[in-house]
């Protein structure tokens, strides 16, 4: 058995995984059930989401006008209403009740101001967040129409404090609405009511979101690895993640749910149901001569997030929305090492530093994996002239069967005799990829490393190093790893081998610095590694050959 095989089998099985994360992502349409159930967009009649049957959705038997019963509330003329707090700065419109800019002060955009995560195409459609829809189109026209009155006419909430922006509309004959907002200082979370009354009896509304989310630069999103913008939807206890570019009619409606995202690789407009479960509806709108806008409709939440996807505050917040995270498969161990990062952060403010320093933690727990692993295929490398000659004795091998059992049985006690495991190169490999998948998940989807600079040239680890120098270093110090690495291989493959670092660096030039970082660490402490090794298992054969001389 050729050790060298399984390893290259796994690096590129390593290339495929990332190559898949890159360009397709998850599309798995909810499963359809008894309790939990879709049903398809394109059964609506409009873009109007279709709510469960309530009093709303009742057919009115035909009878005299009402008279007018509501008084007349409303406002004079429109104006803004902005909410100020640590971390972002909201201004909201008396129009509608809408919100029309969601500024993060902490989180900039590529003209280092803050970034608004109200998409500039929601003034192009005059469709803006928190605006409502229902099963009776003229409903929410009146109230998304309607000059709220609100108060108070401002919020500036300071860590610790907490404030309502209360908004209130009637149009003086059938339609009333109110909607409540909490919002607190230091934090991105808030509460939400909404309430819609026709003729005096309660209809259930839908909560839209977008076009979108933000104003992301396309250089910023094109270096990103965990995708674009889309939903994402808990129900039950798993998450459904559509990207825009995979919509479809099939997988738009989603019930039964926990909460619902209109999100992205870093940030996300999260609507919980902390009561009963709501339903989420994913919207594709039309726009001619120009992209399509994808809107997301939800049942009434009670809180809501606007913000990045940070690790701590999501798993603060609970309701599971720290599942909104996308590690992967392997995700239990990706936050184990996001946790670790963050408290290397916590005393070297260094996001590079700490993605070095995490890095050496895991080689070292995995040195005696790797020793194993290069003492076996050193073994083996020794045992190659005994392999060749049996293969050479059992010829026919491949097409007789007895001959196959006999060069098998001869093969398996050679290796008995010289305490060689066959599969003792490549298991140690296997047993390290979960950590190694771990690893470039959190650092594809973590938002810490978003704009955060490392040394000199490398300004934000989240984006490709401007220069290439360290995809040049990294598929260097690869092939100095892979020179010192014993082979099993003849010296025709083991050149061929060689293509691998070349194969490697050009797979690298566009990732994010922050991972190139991490495979750059791990050759360089691989290459010592090695060495260390290799002066191990010489100094044991020169002690093997003086025993066996005395």
């Amino acid at each position: 058995m050729e050790t060298k095989r399984y390893i290259l089998a796994i690096v590129l099985c390593f290339l495929v995984l990332a190559v898949y994360q890159m360009v397709f992502l998850k599309n798995k349409p909810m499963q359809q059930a008894a309790q939990q159930s879709a049903v398809p967009a394109a059964a609506a009649p409009s873009l109007a989401a279709k709510p469960a049957a309530g009093p709303a959705a009742a057919k009115k038997e035909p009878g005299p006008a009402k008279a007018t019963s509501l008084p007349l509330v409303s406002a004079a003329s429109e104006e803004e209403i902005t909410v100020e707090t640590p971390l972002y700065r909201a201004v909201w419109s008396n129009n509608g009740a809408t919100l029309r800019s969601w500024k993060l002060l902490k989180q900039l955009n590529e003209k280092r101001e803050p970034l608004d995560l109200v998409s500039p195409r929601a003034a192009e459609l005059g469709r803006f967040p928190f605006a409502l829809e229902t099963q009776e189109p003229e409903i929410a026209q009146a109230a998304n129409a309607g000059l709220f009155q609100v108060s108070p006419h401002g919020l500036a909430l300071k860590d610790g404090e907490k404030g309502e922006l209360k908004f209130e509309y009637s149009d003086g004959n059938s339609i009333k609405t109110v909607k409540s907002f909490v919002f607190y200082g230091g934090r991105y979370d808030f509460d939400i009511r909404i309430e819609l009354w026709k003729d005096d009896k309660p209809v259930e509304p839908r909560v839209i979101w977008g076009p979108g989310l933000g104003e992301l630069a396309p250089v910023e999103k094109r270096q990103q690895f965990g995708g674009g913008n889309g939903i994402a939807v808990l129900a039950g206890d798993k998450v459904y993640r559509i990207p825009e570019r995979k919509y479809s009619p099939e997988t738009s409606v989603y019930n039964f749910a926990s909460w619902a995202a209109s999100d992205e690789n870093y940030f996300a407009a999260l609507f919980i149901f902390t009561g009963a479960p709501g339903n989420a509806l994913f919207e594709r709108q039309a726009v001619a001569d120009k992209d399509a806008a994808y809107f997301l409709s939800v049942s009434p939440p009670q809180k809501g997030y606007i913000g990045p996807k940070e690790f701590d505050k999501l798993t603060a917040l609970d309701y599971r929305t720290k599942k909104l995270i996308n590690f992967g498969f392997f995700g239990a161990i990706a936050e184990i090492l996001l946790i670790a990062m963050k408290w290397i952060h916590r005393y070297l403010p260094n996001w590079g530093i700490a993605i070095i320093l995490i890095t050496a933690i895991v080689k070292l727990i995995f040195f005696p994996l790797t020793y194993s692993s290069t003492k076996s295929m050193a073994k083996m490398q020794e045992l190659q002239p005994k392999i060749k000659a049996l293969r050479s004795k059992y010829k026919k091998a491949k097409q007789d069967i007895n001959q196959r059992r006999q060069m098998n049985e001869e093969m398996m006690k050679l290796y008995k005799e010289h305490g060689i495991n066959p599969a003792g190169g490549c298991l140690p490999m296997l047993i390290q990829i979960p950590v190694f998948w771990g690893f470039f998940r959190v650092l594809v989807v973590a938002i810490e490393f978003r704009q955060s600079p490392f040394v000199l040239w490398i300004k934000d680890l989240s984006v490709k190093d401007p220069y290439y120098v360290t995809p040049l270093l990294m598929g260097a110090t690869q092939f100095i790893s892979q020179k010192m690495t014993p082979t099993t291989a003849d010296p025709s493959q083991a050149k061929m081998m060689l293509i691998m670092p070349v194969i490697m660096t050009i797979f690298f030039m566009n990732f994010q610095s922050g991972l190139v970082l991490y495979w750059l660490t791990n050759n360089v402490l691989q290459i010592g590694q090695q060495y260390i090794i290799n002066r191990m298992m010489a100094k044991k054969k020169r002690e093997t050959h003086g025993q066996r001389k005395g």
